[in-house]
Order: C-alpha cells, then structure tokens, then sequence
C-alpha cells in the first residue's frame, strides 16, 4: 500500500500477515510502549457527542498531505464503488450495581460493581448463563460470595450471581448468573443494566447520565443490531441515517463485519515492549456476504475503507490465511508497527488514548512518528479527544 511507514529497512521486511522479530524492540522506538506516549490537555477529552453527529471535525490524512474538515464531507473524499465496511455489534447494558448477600441475611454486604465481559458457553438451564466479569471492589469479591443486583431505582432486581472462580486471563471472576421468572437475559438486563461508558467521562459516574448530557442511544452506532459488546465501535459513532444515504446515492457500498468489543480493544497496553502485550481474544464474523463484496471491489480497483480497528482486526484476521476467507470465532491479532497488510487500504478512527493498542494499530499505518505529529496538531487545532471526540480519515 502507499504507506510505508513501518520499520527501519535495516530491520527487514515482514512476510505477508506477519510481524517483523521481537527482537528489535530494544532498539526500535516503534516497539517501545512508552514512544506512544502523549500529552492531552483534560478539556480536549470529549464528554459528549456533537449534534447531529456528522459535524464531528474530521482531520483528512492522505500518504503526503492532510486537511481539517467536517465528517459530513466525508462522501467528497470518497469515490463509486468505494467500500465502507462497518462494525454492526450493539453495546449491551453490562454494567450492574447490587450487594454481597450476607449469610442468613438479604443482600446487606459491602456495594459491589460488575461489567460484563463475555458470556462462556455451558449447560445450564434457561434462567442461568457463565459470564467472565470484571469487579469492583475485586478484593472483596471471593470464590463462593453471592451477589444481589439492583435496578436502575435501587430496589432488588431477579437477578443474582454466584461467584465460581477467578478469572486469570482477565484478572476478573467467572459467575453464575440466575434470575427468577419466564424472561430472557436481554430482558432481565435490560430493566437492571446501564450502558458502561468510559471511566474518562463525567456521564459514567453520574447516577443519571442523561444529567451529564449523555443518552444510552449516544453510545451506539445507527446500524448496531448485534448485542454483544461492552464497548462501541466510537469510529461509527459520527455516522447519520442522512449521511448513510448520501453515500449510498454516490455509490459508496457498505459491508458488515460482528466484532463483540471487550477487554482486548480497551485493555490499556502495560508492558515496557509493545512485542510482550497480549491481547484479550474478542469474538468476531466475517460473513461470507462481505467476503465477496471485498473480494469483487478489489477486483474492480476500488479501496476498502475499514470504519473503525475493531472492523480492521476482523479483516485482517480473516485474512491470515493467506487470503480473506469467511470467518467466525475469537482472535486475539495485535497489529503494530511492522505488520504487513492484506486487506485493509483506509481507515476512519478516532483520536486514542496513550500507550493503547489502538494508537500502535493506527501507527502501523501511517507511521508512529507521524501519527504522534498529527496528534500535536489535532490538540492545538482543539479538536476533541476519545469515544465521542472527532474522527479520522486516512486514505490510501
């Protein structure tokens, strides 16, 4: 592709798919955690999205050159035939609030908070799921405790948990869900969950979020139709019904990807090496369906524009065949400076947070040293920061 900012040539060159030897790390700043450091003023981290969401700014980034523009321009930056493909996962409501139960006593213990990451497939019974969770307070929690959950008004809600076991891939626990009566998990959670937002807005630690001007629709993109992510997909969050459909009247095509986002997209980066970072596997499909739009735009010499790294990482993990292949199941793929790309042309992100793997898959891109120069500048221009800050757009 026309970026070709990776490694220095005297470290080699990567097969395709692959990344170059760890090796190098100790020399290469690409690979060092810390060289993907940067400073953010607090008033540049965005607390709430714009309205209508299309006028987010958005900073254009071509191979020698970029410009500063509004999202809704983004159909004159693309051409007919040109592909989109989008992240079609729904955050579910994962966030729960309830009590230790107390022995010989109702749910009295000490306040304990829990995310949902992830259900883990089991025999169980209609009215009970295993779930890998995060918790707080986590010393607190132990294997055997029994949890109470509330609802949105406080008052005790159907369902409970059981703790089974600590979690050692995530740090968390692994729980029993049960809850009373003939609905369904959705529903149960739905009456009992709130949406997590981010720990860096003002609307995550407000009882009511809509106070902090954040509704539970904000924290949605206008296509997510599968419930599976504890996270959004913040990349489409600057898409309108409107803009949808001035893309689709130039021609710009669509494809859908699932990716349910957790741990492995939010998980900040602490390792001293990029090389020695692992990421939390994430489940994904690539159907068959976009699999073929793909394949027939590359054909006709058209770009693949990936809305979002979550879109990205399912992409090329379908590839690492050797060709994009219809795909389904969890992947951990990392991609950092050094990765050879098969699928992937463009990119629409967000401005992310330091020393995530987020920044080193952008790097991987355009390079980290430009990547870091376009941040400085983003910041003086006063573009705004994180989830439901402004946007991105790197073209080929």
């Amino acid at each position: 592709m026309s970026h070709s900012f990776l490694l220095a040539a005297s470290a080699g060159q990567a097969e395709p798919g692959q990344l170059l030897p760890g090796s190098v790390g100790e020399l290469n700043p690409d690979l060092l955690t810390a060289s993907y450091d940067y400073s953010l003023p607090p008033e540049r981290i965005a607390q709430a999205p714009v309205e209508p969401r299309d006028q987010a700014r958005m900073l254009v980034v071509y191979p020698d050159r970029h410009e500063h523009r509004r999202f809704c321009d983004l159909p004159d930056y693309l051409q007919a035939g040109d592909l989109l493909v989008l992240n079609d996962t729904k955050v579910i409501p994962a966030r729960l609030w309830g009590a230790k139960v107390l022995p010989g006593k109702d749910a009295s213990g000490a306040r304990v908070e829990v995310l949902l990451l992830e259900p883990i497939p089991a025999n169980t019974s209609k009215q009970e799921q295993i779930w890998r969770v995060l918790v707080r307070p986590g010393k607190r929690v132990k294997v055997g405790d029994q949890i109470r959950f509330w609802d949105r008004q406080g008052s005790p809600a159907e369902l409970g948990a059981t703790v089974l076991a600590v979690d050692a891939e995530t740090g968390g626990r692994v729980v029993q869900l049960t809850w009373e009566g003939a609905d369904t998990f959705e529903q149960i959670l739905g009456r009992g969950g709130r949406i997590p937002l981010p720990p860096y807005l003002k609307a995550a630690h407000a009882l009511d979020p809509t106070s902090a001007g954040v509704r539970p629709e904000d924290y949605q993109t206008v296509w997510a139709r599968h419930p599976g992510s504890v996270a959004a997909p913040t990349a489409g969050l600057h898409f309108t019904p409107q803009l949808l459909e001035r893309l689709a009247q130039k021609g710009i095509q669509t494809a859908y990807i699932t990716l349910n986002i957790g741990l492995g997209t939010f998980r900040p980066v602490e390792a001293e090496r990029v090389t020695d970072h692992r990421l939390h596997s994430e489940w994904l499909k690539v159907p068959a369906e976009t699999v073929a739009t793909i394949r027939e735009t590359q054909a006709q010499g058209r770009r693949v524009i990936a809305v979002g790294t979550t879109v990205v990482r399912a992409l090329e993990t379908a590839a690492l065949c050797g060709t994009l292949q219809p795909w389904q199941g969890k992947s951990d793929l990392f991609i950092y400076p050094g990765y050879s790309w098969r699928v992937v042309q463009g990119l629409i992100t967000n401005f992310h947070l330091p020393r995530s793997s987020l920044m080193m898959l952008v790097a991987a891109l355009i390079g980290r040293e430009r990547l870091l120069d376009l941040y400085q500048e983003a910041i003086r221009e006063g573009y705004r920061f994180y989830s439901f800050g402004d946007g991105m757009l790197i073209l080929p």
